[in-house]
């Protein structure tokens, strides 16, 4: 088994690698026919692992690399360490509408803020560990594992054969074919979180999430970001009324957006790396000291066999399922980033339930039952869940759009949060939530309300219903919902009303 070893190398990392890929740990001795055999071991392959062997099952889990794959290592949990500092440096930095007079010359220390991920994203890491698993009953097997047959896996020249097996590769970073990058060098979302020192100039190709949570966080702690996007406004999935919001909030956070150009070439030069790009017909360029490429993931779908196990898959889209999750071969099913164009963690948790259900099981439980949320952790947050009126038209199905302002909010506005609003999408006619967006700084908090309606069957009413403490910034998804049922008080309705309170006098 070869070792691993996550930079920088200080006692943060190696108490992460002792628990997620231990240097000292030996495969166990395969153990017959496995009920379950699950390859790769992110959100997706542990949580299907914990619960086939919770209904007990005899399962083998196989990892090549970090158990708790992207999200411990490289994802969720440490760009969310680094974007909870840069709000921390927002607070203090606006602490003077607030009265607080904070002593000029406040600075960041990257090294510190760096070192506090670390040692959180190792806190967290027992959830994920090679121990904790194993004492759940399940044989790990850190190495690399690739299907031989329809039936079989071999991880590094030890067989295994299986009754059923799960495919939870995931995803990795994905890099244009920019002309010089590879060569001048580039960070991803798996190589930024080894910086110990702040770069004094970033640029940010690609302005998705992942582009933007990082250009936002690195400007405030105070690198000069530019972030270039190809088309003509961040967030290119979002309508442009959403984007917009935290478009102006990132300006103010000193981000030299930069719309509607395409990088034609990088190069290394002496003051560091120079990016060369179109914008609107003029040829420009910037100097920085790093680039940050986020311009979207691409399936682990290499080196695994697949051929062998006769799993069809495509190298861009990742392995071919059907609603049940099952792959080209009935004995193989599939869950998460390798999968799903949903690449969520919380997705992946969901669609491992899945895939332990029906592999182990009847197939009853299907995909595209899920209700899925999401969220950007801008500031302002950005979430979602549903439809957009966009996809309700491409259905054939009206919808009506009811907006509400978080500047009408008077826990927003006193907060000092009110930049952002809340809207839902509901069939034409009726109250039925087809969809959502907020944007606001708890978003992410706050669409799990609605989540849960869509997912109820409850409508507009039950939420207009249901008591909101006060004063709280979700108040806002019951005034929306409020503003439904002012619609219903037409002109006629009204009438009918007047002339019945004449009557009850």
């Amino acid at each position: 088994m070869s070792t691993v070893t996550v930079l920088p190398n200080d006692i943060h990392n190696q108490r992460l690698v002792e628990n997620v890929h231990p240097p000292a740990w030996e495969n166990p001795k395969p153990d017959g026919t496995y009920n379950l055999v699950v390859v790769g071991a992110g959100t997706a392959g542990l949580v299907t692992a914990a619960g086939a062997a919770a209904l007990g099952a005899k399962v083998a889990l196989v990892e090549r690399h970090l158990m708790g794959g992207d999200c411990l290592n490289v994802g969720c949990v440490p760009s969310k360490g680094l974007i909870r500092a840069g709000r921390a440096l927002a607070d203090v930095r606006d602490a003077g509408e607030f009265g607080v007079r904070v002593p000029k010359g406040t600075t960041v220390d990257f090294g510190a803020v760096m070192e506090r991920m670390r040692m959180l994203r190792a806190k967290i890491s027992p959830n994920d560990s090679v121990q904790r698993f194993s004492d759940l009953g399940i044989d790990v097997f850190l190495g690399h594992g690739k299907f031989v047959s329809p039936k079989a896996i071999e991880v590094d020249g030890t067989g295994l054969s299986f009754s059923r097996a799960v495919i939870a590769t995931g995803a990795r970073a994905m890099a244009p074919p920019i002309p010089g990058l590879d060569d001048a060098g580039h960070l991803t979302n798996e190589t930024i979180f080894t910086l110990t020192e702040l770069p004094k100039r970033l640029a940010v190709i690609g302005a998705g999430p992942i582009g933007c949570e990082m250009a936002q966080s690195f400007a405030r702690f105070g690198s000069l970001v530019y972030l270039l996007e190809l088309s003509d406004h961040i967030l290119p999935k979002e309508p442009h009324h959403i984007s917009k919001v935290v478009e102006d909030a990132m300006d103010r956070d000193g981000v030299n957006l930069i719309k509607r150009c395409k990088t034609s070439r990088v190069e290394a030069s002496r003051g560091g790396k120079t990016i060369h790009f179109e914008c609107d017909g003029d040829n420009r360029t910037v100097e920085v000291d790093e680039i940050l490429v986020g311009v979207g993931r691409a399936p682990n779908v290499a080196n695994l066999g697949l051929e062998a196990a006769g799993v069809a898959y495509d190298s861009r889209v990742g392995v071919t399922v059907n609603d049940y999750l099952q792959t080209t071969n009935r004995r193989v099913y599939a869950a998460g980033d390798i999968s799903s164009k949903f690449k969520f963690t919380h997705t992946a948790e969901f669609l491992a339930a899945i895939a332990t259900q029906n592999s182990l099981f009847m197939r009853t439980k299907k995909a595209s039952s899920l209700t899925i949320p999401w969220s950007t952790f801008t500031d302002p947050e950005v979430a979602h869940v549903g439809l957009y009126p966009a996809d309700g038209a491409a259905l054939g199905v009206d919808t009506t759009t009811y907006t509400y302002k978080l500047d009408e909010v008077d826990r927003a506005i006193l907060d000092g949060e009110e930049n952002g609003f809340a809207e839902i999408y509901v069939k034409k006619g009726t109250d039925k939530i087809l969809g959502a967006t907020i944007v606001a700084r708890h978003a992410g908090e706050m669409i799990n309300e609605i989540t849960l309606a869509i997912t109820a069957g409850a409508g507009l009413g039950a939420i207009t219903a249901t008591i909101h403490p006060y004063p709280t910034q979700a108040e806002v998804i019951r005034k929306v919902a409020r503003e439904y049922y002012k619609t219903r008080l037409t002109p006629r309705v009204k009438k009918l009303m007047e002339r019945w309170m004449r009557f009850r006098r």
